[in-house]
C-alpha cells in the first residue's frame, strides 16, 4: 500500500462495518480430463461438493480442501485458459511436515520440504536453484514450503504457516489457531475489564473476534470491541 492511499476503517461501535463482503470462496482450474481430475483430486481426500453434467456438455465438478473456506472447480466450457496452466495456488499448512506426508501417502509426487534463498524461488521448478532443502530456520512461519502437480501440470504451493502477520484475517481457523486467538482476547479484556463499567465478557469477545475476522490487528480489535460496548450501552 503506498503512503497516499486510504485505509477505510469500520464505523465506530460496528466492527468491520461499512465494507461489503467479498469472500474468495472458488478457484477454476483447467483441466483436459475431466474424469482423472476428479479422481485425482478425491484421491487427496478434498470433499466432493458437486458435479453437475448439462445437455450443452457444461459440466461443473467442485472439491474443497480439508478446512479449507475456499473451493476449486474444473469442468468443460468453464474455462478458455490451456489445461494446466494454473500455478502458485497455496494451500496453507500448520504442519509442512506433516502435510507432506500425507501427500505422498496418497500418491502424490510432492516435492521434498524446502525454504527458499531467493525471492520468489518457492515459484521455481523442482530442482531450480534458490531452494534450499529442509524447512525455514527455527521453522519460520511463511517460509517452509512443498510443491506438487495435479495430472494435468496445475501447481500447488504448501505453505507452512504457524503464525500470521498482524492484520490478517483468519478464515475457518483450526483448534490451535481458534486457542491461541481466544487467549489473546483475554488478554485484551482482561486489560480492559480493570477500568471497564460492568458487561458481560461474551459480548467483548464476540465483538474482537469479528474484528479479528475482518482483518483488524489485535490492539485495533480491542478498540473496536471497547467502542462496540459503548454503543450497545448508549
Amino acid at each position: 500500500m503506498s503512503r497516499t492511499e486510504s485505509r477505510s476503517e469500520p464505523a465506530a461501535g460496528k466492527p468491520g462495518a461499512g465494507k461489503a463482503e467479498l469472500k474468495l470462496e472458488v478457484v477454476v482450474i483447467p483441466v483436459a480430463d475431466v474424469d482423472r481430475a476428479k479422481r485425482f483430486y478425491g484421491s487427496l481426500g478434498w470433499r466432493l461438493d458437486a458435479d453437475f453434467a448439462f445437455d450443452n456438455g457444461f459440466r461443473v465438478v467442485q472439491f474443497t480442501p480439508p478446512g479449507s473456506a475456499c473451493s476449486v472447480q474444473f469442468g468443460t466450457r468453464m474455462t478458455a485458459a490451456a489445461p494446466g496452466s494454473a500455478h502458485g495456488n497455496y494451500l496453507v499448512v500448520s504442519d509442512i511436515g506433516v502435510a507432506r506426508e500425507e501427500l505422498a501417502a496418497s500418491g502424490v509426487n510432492v516435492s521434498d520440504v524446502f525454504h527458499p534463498d531467493a525471492p520468489g524461488a518457492q515459484f521455481q521448478p523442482d530442482g531450480a536453484s534458490g531452494r534450499v532443502r529442509g524447512p525455514a530456520p527455527q521453522r519460520a512461519t511463511y517460509r517452509s514450503f512443498a510443491t506438487f502437480e495435479d495430472p494435468d501440470g496445475n501447481g500447488w504451493l504448501v505453505q507452512e504457516v504457524t503464525t500470521r502477520l498482524p492484520g490478517r484475517g483468519l478464515s475457518s481457523p483450526d483448534v490451535v489457531t481458534l486457542t491461541e486467538l481466544l487467549l489473546e482476547a483475554e488478554k485484551h479484556h482482561g486489560a480492559y475489564e480493570a477500568a471497564a463499567p460492568k458487561h458481560h465478557w461474551s459480548a467483548w469477545y464476540a465483538a474482537y473476534l469479528v474484528a479479528r475476522q475482518n482483518g483488524r490487528a489485535s490492539d485495533e480489535a480491542a478498540k473496536d470491541a471497547a467502542l462496540y460496548l459503548e454503543g450497545a450501552r448508549r
